[in-house]
């Protein structure tokens, strides 16, 4: 009976630690966040306020100091979900999705070169692999 209870406890707690788990489309929505973040950073640098007689660059910086604002709250941290970049780290099938390979003869063979899209841990688990190119070695 002890066993059975003290499996219970365990698959309990087990449960509520990776309830988020099943929050995985958010993610996605993290990543567009990020995207619109750096288009309108983009758009925002390229407009001269000077000249500006159409009203767009106070409409764009009220967009980007919302989208930062939304990117920095910590709603994930409070859950136990980091993000994670792994440039120039060895390629590990576990935590990273191979998209590519590129040569460079300035890594080793097998080191992320390129991160598509950012990989997020759930605690000690792979919530989301991160998606990236790795590097291969050069041909002569």
């Amino acid at each position: 009976m002890e066993n059975v209870m003290g499996r219970t406890r365990r698959e309990a707690e087990s449960a509520k630690k990776y309830a988020i788990q099943g929050s995985q489309s958010l993610l996605d929505v993290v990543d567009n966040l990020g995207r619109a973040s750096s288009v309108v950073k983009e758009s925002f640098s390229k407009i001269d306020a000077s000249k500006d007689t159409s009203g767009a660059a106070p409409l764009l910086k009220t967009l980007l100091d919302g989208v930062e604002m939304t990117e920095k709250q910590e709603a994930f941290k409070n859950f136990g979900v980091e993000k994670y970049d792994p440039t120039n780290e060895p390629f590990d099938t576990h935590r990273h999705y191979a998209v590519f390979q590129v040569p460079d003869g300035s890594k080793p063979p097998g080191t992320v070169a390129t991160v598509l899209k950012p990989g997020y841990m759930l605690d000690d688990r792979v919530l989301r692999p991160a998606e990236v190119g790795v590097t291969k070695e050069v041909e002569n």
